[in-house]
């Protein structure tokens, strides 16, 4: 019956896929796809954002769809927010699915629920936040879908709770690492893709990042998706959530997490652990990749053998880049249907 199901939403979606070749997927996408990365998205906005109580985070969230229907969370990446889905979400409700998408900690209207908690950016932490998330809102399994730091908390997800996670999305592949994979030094062209990272690091990146937060987003929106022709009013509606009060503490500590600089909790230490062994993926995987992403990302070919499970690579064509989700709607929720129905 699912697999009725899965053939009819697929069949909803009517997109043109392209030729998938030696288990990389290439998917050439209609004219109409292109056009939809224009200056403003279709969808203005989320109508209500709801708030729930989950582990140490009050966490806000939209919610599309039949609330009886299978579930996928969206989450979205640094320095975006949940309208990367805006587009997304609906085609998604039309097929189905009960979507939800969370503000990660640090953005939006999520905030924690006690001034004791440490600001603490690191990568379990955040998977184990959509975790609480999904214990309070009494969802047993989803297709867990991101990009940026959203497709590094989904990979963590489907790595040590495959139980609670049917299928995965991930734009940019498998992006989990640990402090030691952080420590080791790249090539000098690869390290000057990173160089807001040893900004970071530094106090005076700190306080510039505090006093430019607006700004040094959008340089990385324009860095990172160089043809994706953005307007300021798409810009400011995404900003907007990072005026979070703890946006900045968040996002410096992650980055120097990331180089050994700032410790994380101890709570989180036994899953910082298990990722640092690089755990194999088995639940059913679709990566992703625009054929213009101007951030920095691996090479589908590195991290192909990391997922054991059905999996595809799709790269998607027209000049898409790092926000793969907000730049392609069509081809980000074909695959979250595809990905959950294990094409």
């Amino acid at each position: 019956m699912k697999q009725t199901i899965n053939q009819q939403r697929r069949s909803f979606l009517g997109i043109a896929a392209g030729t998938v070749a030696a288990g990389l997927g290439v998917i050439e996408f209609a004219r109409a796809e292109t056009e939809a990365r224009s200056s403003s998205a279709s969808n203005a906005s989320f109508s209500t954002i709801k708030q729930v109580d989950a582990g140490v985070l009050n966490v806000g969230y939209a919610e599309v769809g039949p609330s009886n229907g299978p579930v996928a969370i969206l989450l979205h990446g640094w320095p975006y927010d949940i309208h990367a889905f805006v587009d997304v979400a609906p085609i998604l409700a039309k097929a189905g699915y009960r979507v939800i998408i969370p503000y990660l900690r640090g953005y939006g209207t999520t905030r924690f629920l006690s001034g004791e908690t440490p600001r603490n950016g690191e990568p379990a932490a955040m998977a184990a936040d959509i975790i609480a998330v999904m214990d309070k809102l009494d969802i047993k399994k989803a297709v867990v879908a991101g990009f940026d730091w959203g497709a590094r908390t989904a990979d963590i997800i489907a790595a040590l709770w495959p139980e609670r996670c049917g299928a995965l999305v991930s734009v940019s592949g498998y992006l989990i690492s640990s402090q030691a994979a952080g420590n080791a030094p790249l090539p000098p062209s690869a390290e000057l893709q990173w160089w807001y990272q040893f900004y970071f690091a530094t106090e005076r990146g700190r306080a510039g990042y505090e006093k430019y937060t607006h700004d040094f987003a959008k340089l990385i929106w324009r860095l990172a998706s160089p043809q994706w022709k953005f307007d300021d009013a798409t810009f400011a509606r995404s900003a907007a959530a990072l005026d979070n009060k703890d946006h900045v503490a968040i996002t410096i500590h992650n980055y120097r997490w990331r180089l050994g600089l700032a410790q994380g909790e101890a709570k989180y230490e036994h899953l910082e652990k298990k990722l640092a062994g690089a755990p194999v993926i088995d639940v059913p995987t679709i990566t992703m990749e625009g054929d213009a992403n101007g951030a920095p990302h691996p090479d589908p070919s590195a991290y192909a053998k990391k997922f054991s499970g059905r999996y595809e690579f799709r790269l998607i064509t027209g000049g898409i880049g790092h926000n793969l989700p907000q730049e392609a709607p069509q081809a980000f929720a074909k695959a979250v249907i595809d990905a959950d129905g294990a094409w």
